[in-house]
């Protein structure tokens, strides 16, 4: 019985290892060149800056985009050197002059991408949401064995669906 008992709750627990996805990933992000090479050697200067007309919510907006698409900084609606430095950073990944400077192209592309990568990571939350709603946590020794045992039922189960 014991050997039965171990056998279904290592099946449980290799069932459910692909569930497990933890820690940095290692894959490289997507670097995007400008689409049109006379944009890109467009330097982005003050004055192009101005004339896109960025309110401060427009530049909370650009902050929390550039940390959506993994380039973090305070989200204060200010273009501050921290904030100048991350937009240069995001310029230089991808292939513009580093100015630290928007001009309308850029901030258009900024913008899309942020959104892009928003939408992609409310589907990955959903769908997190939707396997975290079965689970439980631990709660001590108690909970720990709830735990397997829901585990290896699921492991059970889950033989029987295939």
């Amino acid at each position: 019985m014991r050997a039965l008992i171990l056998a279904l709750s290592i099946l449980a627990i290799v069932d459910s290892a692909h569930v497990a996805k933890a820690g940095l990933s290692s894959m490289p992000r997507e670097t995007l060149a400008p689409a049109d090479t006379a944009i890109a050697t467009d330097e982005a200067t003050q004055e192009t800056e101005d004339q896109i007309g960025l309110t401060k919510a427009k530049r909370r907006e650009v902050q929390r985009g550039l940390t959506r698409l993994g380039f973090d900084t305070k989200v204060n609606g200010k273009f501050d050197e921290s904030t100048r430095a991350v937009i240069a950073r995001w310029q230089e990944e991808h292939g513009y002059p580093t100015t630290g400077f928007l001009n309308a192209a850029q901030h258009k592309v900024l913008m899309d991408a942020a959104t892009e990568a928003g939408k992609s990571e409310h589907q990955d939350r959903r769908r997190a949401g939707s396997r975290a709603r079965y689970s439980r946590g631990v709660g001590g020794p108690i909970g720990a064995i709830g735990g397997a045992v829901h585990s290896v039922v699921g492991g059970v189960a889950g033989l029987f669906r295939r």
